[in-house]
């Protein structure tokens, strides 16, 4: 099962600093599959991370990365679906499988406890910035390549999009979004808030999209009109005042459902109480950014639900690949943008990847 993997491979080895070294090529253990990796994702805050402006703690040295698409190279004797060849997507969020709140984001978060931080430390610290790598059996999810890439005309670098799309449908899946619901996302102009409007348009739903920056958010509704012609999205500033932003939404209300994708730096913002004002009774917020209070008085009266979460569940992802390969998303550039880099260049990769981001764009490592 492993007669064919080289013996060594080059990868993005984060420690003090950031180089590129030959490795030892990781072997199929048990509940493992060894992937050739052809293209790996690059996250706008990627820089900030291993320079250390953001404070995320993780286990080091390790190959950097989060999720990627190869091939499977070699899988351990209790595999039983996948094949060599196959081209699949490894996803970066990976669970203890039998204490499912250890949670860990390769390469980039060690999670709450001591049981996660252990997961990371001892087994699954090395992200995909590399030829090779190892993965979890259940993160490792099989692709129709004839159907994507030959039927849809995908390549593989555009279908690394999914890891800042399948984010938000986490989000979006929790609090039930229904086709033809009203959903605000805010703030949508980022990377993963302009993915949440993506996803919610291919779910069916209305969306009012909610950002500071005007000009990006012309862009954002010029991009999904462009793909999506009969999509309903609408937007709105984000001024910082409250009520005002309140009632720039109530003309496209009652709304739904509330998306938060609020970075750090967007915590102390009220954006997502602006929106939540707008929730019809019984309506849904999902929390998956870093908003600290969205409260409003009315919360309790309204039986509004408010719901944290993080990532997505092994369900989500599989549905929507299921999405994907149905044909729900645009193609080509209407779908994404990709900036691709060889490993050899990942500070390009990583400068380019800090300003290219929002809706329909993406950079990603090709190996």
């Amino acid at each position: 099962m492993t007669a064919d993997l080289p013996a060594e491979h080059r990868g993005l080895v984060i420690d003090d600093g950031i180089s590129v070294k030959t490795l030892p090529v990781p072997q199929p253990e048990i509940g493992s599959a060894v992937i050739r990796i052809e293209a790996a994702g690059v996250l706008s805050y990627h820089r900030e991370i291993y320079g250390g402006e953001r404070k995320y703690s993780f286990a080091r040295p390790a190959v950097g990365g989060v999720s990627a698409i190869g091939r499977v190279a070699a899988v351990a004797a209790d595999a039983t679906a996948l094949r060599a060849g196959q081209l699949v997507y490894v996803d970066c969020t990976i669970r203890a499988r039998d204490n499912p709140g250890a949670v860990i984001l390769t390469a980039i978060y060690d999670g709450e406890t001591e049981d996660s931080r252990r997961l990371m430390r001892d087994v699954w610290r090395d992200g995909y910035m590399a030829q090779y790598a190892r993965a979890p059996l259940e993160n490792v999810f099989a692709l129709d390549e004839a159907r994507l890439c030959r039927g849809l005309g995908y390549t593989v670098p555009e279908l690394m999009y999914m890891c800042y799309l399948v984010v938000p449908f986490g989000g979006l899946r929790d609090v039930r979004l229904e086709p033809g619901e009203t959903v605000v996302v805010c703030p949508a102009t980022g990377g993963y808030g302009g993915a949440g409007v993506q996803v919610a348009v291919a779910m069916g739903a209305r969306v009012v999209a909610m950002g500071r920056n005007e000009a990006e958010l012309a862009r954002l509704r010029a991009h999904v009109l462009r793909g999506t012609p009969n999509a309903s999205v609408e937007t709105v500033g984000i001024t910082g005042d409250e009520a005002a932003d309140a009632a720039a939404i109530r003309p496209f209300g009652p709304v739904d459902a509330v998306l938060d994708l609020s970075s750090p730096a967007a915590a102390k913002g009220s954006h997502v109480r602006a929106a939540v004002r707008n929730l019809r009774r019984g309506g849904r917020v999902s929390l998956m950014g870093r908003t600290e209070n969205p409260m409003v008085p009315s919360v309790t009266e309204r039986n509004i639900s408010l719901r944290g979460k993080f990532m997505y569940e092994r369900d989500d992802v599989l549905l929507f690949i299921k999405m994907l390969e149905s044909g729900l998303f645009p193609r080509g550039k209407d779908f994404v943008d990709v900036k691709a880099y060889k490993l050899d260049d990942w500070k390009e990769a990583f400068d380019v990847a800090a300003e290219f981001a929002g809706i329909g764009k993406y950079v990603t490592l090709v190996l």
